[in-house]
């Protein structure tokens, strides 16, 4: 490795994996030394393995705590850092940034467009400006779109890999069985589940050129389906990016959700029957300031319940999306919206029944309250997910997750599942731009 530049990834098992397979793995200019883990529990520790890594790494790359970054870069004389992961602050990545370079490296924030592998299909690429916009909905609209054309949409999802990487490098997703064949957590689940319920095929994991090369042989048209608020894996023909009116400024603040406002074609401002007035002109006048050729298209994205009755003059708890509420930073979602619409008597405060890793996740993110944070990233911690949510005292549980946690964990109660979906509420219509960007292509 004499003579090479050394590098160290900082990641979260998603971005930095597909960094280094697309600017490092076979770049005799550079050696990795390590990965750093952070946000995610339990990812750090591991190794990724040879069969990944190719042949510059005959024993793998080690995958280090982040805690151990300043350690790092002085025992090994680290040249440069890249900094590989999303849904963080700006004012957060300066703070690493200057970590970095106080421990004397480099930081490189890579190129988006230096990571975009191209398709021979067309692509339409759905990201956000945060975790938790809705862009899980507009994916599954525009696969909608797609099937009414007459085509056939396959969709390839943002990566978490959190078990064994090598068994995780490509996985297909048609149904419910597959989730269990690749031993999925509640957090994979969350995110293929309402796709494969809408009998569209799903490709993840740590390989994307593998990945798009079998999904290509299959699709008529590719659909990225963004994690957090991270950039695309392939170059889009079609850029769409959600932006959350309940959160109004963040567009322009957090890394590298910005960078989608701004190369996005489309901005879809999402849930604008329950955001304020107020707030949704904010946002429209940032994305208008930053990005005025965009094309704005505004969105509900109204959420609907089975039985009203159980929650109506009812004690209900209420689940919702774990990363959405995490480092989302969110403080209610679909759950919430629900009990208030269709008129809980009570939202229970599910903390003082929190056991394990649950009880600590309330005390890293203080801002949650009356909400129960569907955290499963293992076995163990479903459990205690589960032992959560039979511990509170209510009527009802009320399921706000993308997920139908039922199928995962037993419940000794009523449950009641929350679904929510994206409706554009005006011009343009989000169909007349993805047939007319189709138009381009000899599957039309």
């Amino acid at each position: 490795m004499e003579g090479r530049r050394k590098i160290l990834i900082m990641g979260a098992a998603g971005r930095d994996f597909h960094n280094f397979n697309v600017c490092f793995r076979d770049n005799h200019a550079y050696d990795v030394v390590a990965f750093t883990a952070a946000q995610i529990p339990n990812i750090e520790g591991r190794q990724y393995p040879p069969s990944l890594s190719g042949k510059h790494y005959p024993n793998g790359i080690p995958i280090e705590s982040e805690q151990k970054l300043s350690f790092l870069i002085k025992s090994y004389a680290i040249d440069e850092v890249v900094f590989s992961y999303s849904d963080v602050s700006h004012e957060y990545v300066m703070h690493k940034a200057c970590m970095v370079n106080a421990a004397g490296a480099a930081f490189t924030l890579l190129a988006p467009q230096k990571t975009m592998l191209k398709s021979n299909k067309p692509v339409i690429a759905i990201c956000a400006v945060r975790t938790g916009c809705g862009k899980s909905s507009v994916s599954r609209r525009v696969c909608e779109i797609v099937k009414g054309l007459g085509k056939k949409p396959v969709v390839i999802r943002h990566p978490m890999p959190y078990g064994d990487l090598f068994k995780q490098r490509l996985q297909r997703f048609t149904t419910y069985d597959d989730f269990r064949k690749y031993d999925c957590t509640i957090e994979e689940i969350e995110e293929y589940e309402p796709h494969v319920e809408q009998n569209t095929t799903v490709y993840a994991g740590v390989d994307y050129k593998d990945i798009l090369e079998a999904a290509e042989k299959e699709a008529d048209v590719i659909v990225w389906d963004g994690g957090n608020n991270d950039t695309p894996f392939y170059l889009p023909d079609l850029y769409i990016t959600v932006a959350d009116p309940h959160r109004p400024g963040h567009e322009l603040s957090y890394y590298p959700g910005e960078t989608n406002l701004l190369l996005a074609e489309v901005i879809i401002i999402s849930k604008v029957d329950t955001a304020k007035p107020e707030n949704i002109r904010r946002v429209r006048e940032n994305i208008q300031k930053s990005n005025p050729g965009a094309t704005i298209i505004d969105a509900a994205m109204p959420v609907t319940v089975e039985d009203i009755s159980l929650i109506k003059g009812k004690r209900v708890l209420v689940i919702e999306d774990g990363p959405t509420l995490t480092h989302g930073g969110m403080s209610f979602g679909a759950g919430v919206l629900a009990a208030r619409q269709y008129g809980a008597l009570e939202i229970i405060d599910p903390r003082p029944y929190a056991v394990g890793s649950i009880h600590e996740t309330y005390r890293k993110y203080p801002h949650m309250e009356n909400l129960l944070p569907a955290m499963g990233y293992g076995r163990k911690q479903v459990e205690e997910l589960s032992a959560s949510i039979n511990r509170t005292p209510c009527d009802t549980v009320l399921i706000g997750t993308p997920i139908d946690l039922r199928k995962i964990i037993r419940i000794d109660k009523p449950a009641e599942r929350v679904r929510y979906g994206m409706q554009e509420t005006g011009e343009p219509q989000l169909e007349k731009i993805i047939r007319a960007k189709l138009r381009n292509f000899s599957i039309n």
